[in-house]
């Protein structure tokens, strides 16, 4: 008998003239934490296609429970235990908990009604399994992400599965939630269930995982114990680089605050909201989910019209009424989701670049392609947009280049208060290292006032100059200089869980 529920050995795969992987092989034990580390574009999407059957490998061989598989299918997969959570968790939105958990076993059994008692004590039974409480009659769609999540991981518990591949699963998670879903995996660990946890964050890796493998272009480039890992090891692996991400302390220069706000509220949301911004400033917000962080940010980008308060730019009242009004007036906002709310996907990176200038790249009634052609090429190289032409569609890219397209878009039209909401969600670290040093030149070269929301602690920690804290709508704390280090901040937070 195997000591390995799956091994797969020697693993190559081609897309056209495109060697995806190569000679890759990658070995997971019963109950085993195991992460699966690398940047985007180093193949491991693709190495859980070919575990999960969707991809067939071009070399090597896949064996289970220490018998080679021939033609590995979706269906042979999932019938071996081998279970996906991708980051969109695949449920249906509009379906309750209960008819989520029990529309796969039903389609197995070939039903074509719902047994609604016997689906609700299917949801009851599974979700008590990983001690969480959630309503069997909620509509998922209704549910948080960390909902979802459990949601997710407890139809692959009914699916009986023994492995489950978690891809970026803490990517829109606070630290509280993220806590309890290493609860929930050290669970599953106990019940002999492997997990497969594939991340970019290095923290949450050392944390929660006893093996790591890391993949660069395509190649296993480290595999070990976790214990014989660190962060600088594990960067050092997947960039082949070595990465220093040292705090970012400059002087801020004296003089009045480019944007001050005073007594903003958002009905139900945000209460009484004051801060200030110096040219030059990043100045970062932390706070639990519901604390009223995008809100804040919206009202400022002029998204939400039922805000009242103040709002002052070079001590002028300023105050947008529209999106509009705030791109007129200097204002831009990098949105977290920034795949449904920040890019056209099917369009080329050129047009998502210049869709905020064009009023200024007409000539007569056309687009003047030069003048297009020009601020394209300028972004490109400010941002460093690694792309095979401006003519890519956006939805090709990494999370590392899509956020420097939404960033570019926005300093071309002159920005001088820049809000980023999530800067670096699901980004690899190579992509966020450059992100945060393109962040801080665009502070101290160029003079903007950077306002930097993040659930990443060490982020804000080490970008920032100030730092407050939200909870229920209002600033609760304003950490600054010595005061600014990971632990004031999250023995901050977790007094207000």
């Amino acid at each position: 008998m195997s000591d390995y529920l799956i091994e797969l050995k020697n693993i190559g795969k081609r897309f056209g003239g495109v060697r995806a992987l190569e000679d890759v092989s990658l070995a997971i034990r019963p109950g085993e934490i195991h992460c699966l580390a690398g940047e985007n574009g180093s193949g491991k999407s693709t190495i859980i296609k070919v575990m999960s059957g969707i991809y067939t490998p071009d070399e090597g061989e896949i064996v289970i429970d220490g018998e080679p598989v021939g033609r590995l299918d979706p269906i042979r997969a999932v019938g071996h235990g081998i279970q996906v959570i991708y980051q969109d968790f695949s449920l249906f939105g509009n379906l309750t908990v209960a008819e989520n958990l029990a529309l796969n076993t039903y389609l197995l059994e070939g039903r074509s009604r719902m047994d609604w008692r016997r689906a609700h004590e299917m949801a009851r039974d599974v979700l008590a399994r990983i001690g969480v409480a959630i309503d069997p009659d909620a509509e998922v769609g209704s549910l948080p992400t960390s909902g979802k999540q459990i949601v997710a991981i407890a139809r692959a518990i009914l699916a009986k599965a023994r492995l489950i591949v978690m891809d970026e699963p803490t990517t829109a998670l606070t630290r509280h939630e993220v806590e309890a879903l290493f609860t929930i995996v050290r669970d599953l660990k106990a019940q002999g269930i492997a997990i497969l946890f594939v991340s970019h964050k290095m923290r949450e890796m050392l944390e929660i995982s006893e093996r790591l493998t890391v993949f660069r272009n395509g190649r296993k480039v480290a595999e070990g114990a976790m214990r014989d890992f660190d962060e600088a090891t594990i960067t050092h692996a997947m960039t082949g680089l070595d990465l220093t991400d040292d705090p970012y302390r400059p002087e801020i220069p004296d003089g009045p605050p480019l944007l001050e706000v005073t007594g903003l509220s958002v009905p139900g949301t945000v209460e009484g909201g004051a801060l200030s911004l110096r040219p030059g400033e990043i100045v970062g917000i932390s706070g639990l989910i519901g604390s009223g962080r995008t809100e804040l940010a919206r009202a400022l980008f002029g998204m939400e019209p039922r805000m009242t308060g103040e709002i002052r730019l070079d001590g002028r009242p300023a105050r947008p009424r529209s999106v509009q009004e705030a791109i007129a007036r200097g204002i831009a906002y990098v949105p977290e989701d920034r795949l449904t709310e920040g890019l056209f996907l099917p369009q080329s990176i050129e047009r998502n670049l210049v869709v905020s200038i064009l009023d200024r790249l007409r000539r007569g009634l056309f687009l003047d392609r030069r003048a297009v052609r020009a601020r394209t090429a300028e972004m490109f190289a400010a941002m460093q947009i690694a792309a095979p032409s401006p003519e890519t569609p956006a939805g090709n890219l990494s999370g590392g280049n899509a956020q420097r397209v939404m960033l570019g878009r926005w300093l071309l039209t002159g920005a001088r208060v820049l809000i980023l909401n999530g800067p670096t969600v699901g980004v690899d670290v190579g992509s966020k290292a450059t992100i945060h040093r393109i962040i801080r030149d665009l502070a101290t070269r160029d003079g903007l006032a950077v306002l930097m929301i993040s659930d990443d602690v060490p982020e804000l920690v080490t970008n920032c100059n100030r730092i407050h804290v939200m909870h229920r709508g209002r600033f609760v704390a304003e950490l600054a200089g010595a005061e600014m280090t990971e632990t004031r901040i999250n023995d901050t937070l977790k007094t207000l869980t």
